[in-house]
């Protein structure tokens, strides 16, 4: 059965195939079938470039506990990484690691 979950987001950066890199336009986060790893249902995420050949495609399958371990940790890192850019730009703590006084 097919689920027909799919979130389509812009995405600015590098995905790497071969041994060549190439810039990123959008990111697909599906859940559905697995296509190559030996499970289930997956969570999909596919980084593509719409503007090169259908090679400009980097995939990753994940269980959900996988997907949900991944989600975790890109909010712990988005957080320090966000709360660095403040210290060093010096613009302050973002809102969340305010403190009252």
């Amino acid at each position: 059965m097919c689920t027909s979950i799919v979130e389509i987001v812009r995405a600015e950066g590098m995905a790497k195939r071969a041994d060549a890199w190439f810039p990123l336009t959008q990111a697909v986060v599906a859940y559905d079938h697995a296509r190559h790893a030996p499970l289930g249902d997956v969570i999909t995420l596919d980084f593509i470039n719409t503007g090169l050949d259908v090679g400009a495609r980097a995939g990753v399958e994940l269980t959900l506990d996988a997907a949900k371990d991944l989600l975790a940790a890109l909010g712990r890192a988005i957080a320090a990484a966000e709360f660095e850019e403040a210290e060093v730009r010096g613009k302050g703590a973002p809102q969340a690691f305010r403190t009252k006084a």
